[in-house]
């Protein structure tokens, strides 16, 4: 008789542990097939809020409802095993107040069974994240370019470029630490303050535009395979799945056009 070995699945704490080791890998995931593939080659898969432009064609992720990251969280811990799964909490799910964040997020924790999610915001957000982490749910911080303020920010843009920009960051860094957050997203940090940040702070933080230095890397999956329209600059693309999909599909189409069905022999009696 044969004996399967349990999974280990990789768990929030795990995460704070790599603190200046081996450098964290991470993607996005948004459904079971693609979280099954990357599993065994990542750290952690992120149920990111761009599933809404990545998937479902809106403009940005405001409107990415809560429902929609439930969704796909549950597909994406239906495909990983030994990752830990990240799950986004949307735009107007937690801002109101640290209560209405923990109702959602507990929701969220539930009924997906991911290991911990992700919220925007430094200073502001620390009351939330120390009244969640407080009350069993791992936190994933996230700073710099928060793309649910980009209407406050006036547009995707990079932070920390000018001097007079550091102590802000620096603030919201060491406010979510101290808040009790397992590890920190830096997306479009300038390198010099990503550096800064990355050694002063005791957590893990999680680059995305930000620096070598980070303790780890974060992409959208659809953006380093070439599948995303429009890709950031600091983007490497290390596939082009899109040019492979429309190869495939023109492929396809020709022979449907020339009538070369896939057909199965069958050999049966037919009686009149």
């Amino acid at each position: 008789m044969s004996v399967q070995k349990a999974v280990k699945r990789i768990t929030a704490p795990d995460i704070t542990a790599r603190k200046g080791a081996e450098p964290i890998v991470s993607l996005t995931a948004y459904h079971a097939h693609t979280a099954a593939i990357a599993d065994d080659l990542v750290d952690f898969l992120l149920v990111g809020d761009s599933l809404g432009m990545v998937m479902h064609g809106f403009e940005s992720t405001l409107p990415v409802p809560l429902d929609l990251m439930i969704m796909h969280g549950r597909a994406v811990m239906r495909g990983a095993k030994r990752a830990l799964v990240v799950v986004d909490m949307p735009f107007g799910s937690y801002e109101e107040s640290p209560a209405q964040a923990f109702r959602n997020a507990a929701r969220v924790i539930k009924e997906t069974e991911c290991g911990a999610v992700k919220l925007e915001g430094g200073t502001r957000m620390a009351e939330t994240i120390h009244y969640l982490s407080q009350r069993g749910i791992p936190v994933m911080a996230h700073i710099g370019l928060t793309p649910q303020s980009f209407n406050v920010m006036g547009g995707f843009k990079t932070q920390g470029r000018t001097r007079d920009q550091w102590q802000v960051l620096e603030d919201d860094a060491q406010a979510v630490v101290d808040a009790g957050a397992f590890s920190l997203v830096l997306e479009a940090i300038a390198a010099p303050l990503a550096d800064r940040i990355t050694k002063a702070v005791p957590i893990p933080t999680i680059g995305i535009g930000a620096s070598a230095q980070c303790d780890g890397q974060i992409l959208v999956m659809e953006d380093m395979l070439g599948l995303s329209p429009r890709v950031p600059k600091f983007v490497k693309e290390f596939g082009n799945v899109g040019a492979a999909i429309e190869g495939a599909i023109k492929s396809y189409a020709e022979e449907v056009r020339a009538r070369r069905f896939p057909a199965v022999e069958h050999t049966y009696d037919v009686k009149d």
